[in-house]
């Protein structure tokens, strides 16, 4: 399968999308495909030996709108916000006119709809002729997009929102043309000569400042996204034939040496070759405290060197860097739909045609009933004008859209708006130890032999040599301590193996050598009596304990320390705070785990658990009907990580470890599991919300247009008045959406 993104355009409403949506799962190799209102993308799953972007992009067009590729995310961001800008500049032109002329048609038309006369006012403007005159240009140019979009649709039999709007006001000018002119012949039928440019000016005029409004409100949704592209630098300084030349970032290759001084943003990513600094990276990650670089470190593009100069060599560049990759990433989940949507969705599906059907019983009703033309008209128009599929397609994505970038902004990557859906449901949170709670960076403290005539630089080195094979973490640890000791030259090692979950082996110097826990020396019938206090000892202080055995005898035990990361005990009681079990898996001894569960406040742990094995843990969990969060970072993590109802990766962990999460904490800290709930819950809420006041909205709105309090109260809704409920019905959507920004990632200063 192949996965394309497009910019789309056209659209005027949730049933657009929903119309995109059905033209593309309609051409022959497309998978899937979901439309995004909001943020006007379309993301399709198609394979490409059955189909092409090019046939879907033509599908598209021949519905009647138009589709892109997305390419260079810089490029599409800054092209979308200066076509953003031209066409609320062309909406302001309408707005002004249409409105001008609706107060005018308004003025001319106060004494008739009051029943009054008004002394000195100017009557020349209730004119028929003369609002004929005023108001065609208004209908025709001023609201031109509705009644082509109408015909769009109409030519390829389906219904939107310009369908409703082209159909309540041409109802309203075409009628009031009739009586223009021939009022004689309407007189002689029964039927009111009165006529209704006003409302269907007026109507437009409220209509195109509502989708002012709204495009103005929804173009701030991607807002994130603009910030985090204006992070980057247009220049970088780099070294070539050995002269600091500036050029464009877009020119940096990889392998460019890059200089960077005092208070200069990182072009791209790269390892620092020479110098030092401060460099803050709040950012991206999200981490408030600058970060000490030196040789070897890696720095990422868009963060802000603080103290020293330095040089590194470029890495990454282009869309590769880590700056481009989170746009991508928050730009595909702001495209991405959320279970939740899926009602409206299906009540958008249906919506127009429903409308248009309620329109036609009310007018038949009324004049069945009354065979009032007036308020037969009146009540059409109304139900018309105020129905708004638009309030619906906008309550979920534009909340979904906010929130993920607010993620991004606070150093959160949220793959899709089922997984930002899902984290709110969370009952239980499983964290790995090793990187997630601990800092991932373990050393040897502590180191003894058995014998006290053995020689530990020796078995330092027969270790080392061993452990230099392997990719464990707490073997980079023990080669590290070797080295610190003054050993630089390691033997040769022959038949490595190492042993999952148990430890590594090999000979050395034609002897064979075993390196791991007590409970494999015992099961290869090493005695391991002789330290077993001292490793209870280590274990009881949260030490990982490592045994040497040389030959079938046990030499040595190596004690090993992983700090806790400052902020885990703070995140494990907040999460327990807002209801969530706290979990711990580790392949760590019961005791260590015992041990690093009790310093953070964890009841339930699991230890000596295989990597092969934490998936099998996660399933347990889930057996009792809970909703499981994963938190790790390693290779090892990748399984459980997939098979957890919501998978959060550790951004400072393997690129398997992430691409196998839902979530990814880009700085490494555990707050940001805190901050990731929290969000999903406020953008959950913000979402039944949206939901709520358009299906009230709609629900109420209808049935009042419809004359329904009229039987009652003898009261009917003006129609301008419920173009304006429906103009603002949208904005208020958005709005309430935007308020998200408001939000606090966990940690941050209020």
């Amino acid at each position: 399968m192949t996965t394309a993104n497009l910019a789309l355009k056209g659209m005027s409403c949730a049933a657009c999308a929903n119309n995109i949506e059905t033209v593309i799962r309609q051409v022959p190799g497309v998978n899937t495909a979901q439309v995004n209102f909001a943020a006007e993308r379309a993301r399709v799953d198609f394979d490409k030996r059955k189909t092409s972007l090019n046939i879907i992009t033509l599908a598209i067009v021949d519905a009647g709108y138009e589709a892109t590729e997305i390419g260079d995310t810089s490029v599409d961001i800054e092209k979308e916000r200066v076509e953003r800008h031209q066409q609320e500049r062309a909406l302001w032109s309408r707005v002004v006119v249409s409105g001008l002329v609706g107060i005018a048609l308004v003025v001319g038309s106060m004494p008739a709809m009051l029943g009054i006369h008004i002394p000195g006012w100017p009557m020349v403007l209730h004119n028929a002729w003369l609002q004929l005159m005023l108001s065609t240009p208004v209908l025709f140019w001023c609201g031109r997009s509705f009644f082509v979009g109408a015909w769009k649709a109409f030519s390829h039999r389906t219904a939107n929102m310009n369908t409703l709007v082209a159909l309540g006001t041409g109802t309203a000018y075409f009628y009031s043309l009739l009586v223009t002119l021939f009022p004689n012949a309407l007189i002689a039928q029964g039927l009111n000569p009165d006529v209704y440019y006003e409302a269907a000016v007026v109507i437009i005029a409220l209509l195109l400042l509502g989708r002012y409004l709204e495009n103005r409100a929804r173009g701030q949704t991607s807002d994130a996204i603009r910030q985090l592209m204006g992070l980057r630098p247009k220049v970088a300084r780099v070294v070539r034939q050995e002269r600091e030349t500036d050029i464009p970032i877009e020119n940096v290759v990889v392998g460019d040496i890059v200089v960077v001084r005092p208070g200069e943003k990182i072009p791209v990513d790269g390892d620092v070759v020479s110098g030092s600094s401060t460099v803050d990276e709040s950012m991206v990650t999200g981490e408030p405290i600058p970060t000490q670089k030196t040789k070897g470190d890696p720095v990422i593009g868009a963060t802000i060197n603080k103290t020293g100069s330095f040089r590194f060599r470029a890495a990454r560049v282009g869309k590769d860097t880590m700056l481009a990759q989170i746009v991508q990433l928050v730009q595909a989940a702001q495209g991405s739909k959320a279970p939740i949507q899926k009602l409206a969705d299906q009540v958008t599906g249906l919506f127009v045609p429903v409308v248009i059907a309620i329109a036609l019983f009310t007018f038949i009703l009324w004049f069945n009933l009354t065979g009032n033309t007036t308020l037969s008209l009146l009540t059409t128009v109304g139900v018309l004008i105020i129905a708004c599929p638009c309030a619906l397609g906008l309550a979920t994505p534009t909340s979904i859209m906010v929130g993920t970038g607010k993620g991004a902004e606070s150093g959160i990557l949220i793959k899709d708006a089922e997984s930002l859906e899902q984290a709110h449901t969370l009952q239980i949170s499983a964290l790995d130890k090793t990187g997630t709670l601990t800092q991932g960076n373990p050393t040897v403290t502590d180191c003894l032999t058995v014998q006290k005539t053995a020689n530990p630089i020796k078995l330092l080195q027969l270790t080392a040599a061993i452990e230099n094979q392997s990719e464990h973490p707490l073997a980079a640890a023990i080669v590290q301590y070797a080295k610190a000791q003054g050993i630089k030259q390691l033997p040769d090692v022959h038949n490595f193996e190492a042993i999952v979950g148990s430890g590594v082996q090999g000979i050395v110097n034609g002897q064979q050598v075993h390196i791991g826990t007590d409970s494999w020396m015992q099961s290869l019938g090493i005695d391991t009596r002789s330290l077993q206090s001292q490793q209870q000892a280590w274990e009881a202080a949260a030490k990982t304990t490592v045994w040497i055995a040389v030959d079938g005898q046990a030499e040595a035990l190596l004690g090993i320390a992983d700090a806790l990361k400052p902020s885990s005990t703070k995140a494990v009681h907040t999460l327990q705070k807002m209801g969530l079990e706290v979990v711990m898996l580790t392949g760590d001894n019961p005791q260590t785990a015992a041990a690093i569960a009790e310093s953070v406040g964890i009841q339930r742990y699991f230890a000596s658990v295989r990597p092969d094995q934490k998936a099998i843990y996660i399933k347990q969990l889930q057996a009792d009907g809970k909703r499981v969060a994963m938190v790790g970072d390693g290779i090892n993590d990748a399984p459980a990580l997939a098979q957890a109802d919501v998978g959060m990766a550790i951004g400072t962990g393997t690129d398997i470890a992430i691409a196998a999460s839902d979530i990814t904490l880009i700085s490494g800290d555990l707050s940001g599991v805190v901050t990731a709930v929290r969000l999903s819950k406020a953008t959950m809420a913000n979402i039944r919300q949206n939901l709520f006041f358009a299906f009230v909205y709609n629900v109420v709105g209808i049935p009042i247009a419809a004359g329904i309090l009229y039987p009652i109260f003898g009261w009917l809704l003006n129609p301008m008045i419920a173009g304006a409920a429906m103009a603002f019905s949208s904005v208020s959507v958005v709005t309430n959406a935007l308020r998200l920004r408001q939000f606090k990632p966990e940690g941050a200063r209020p």
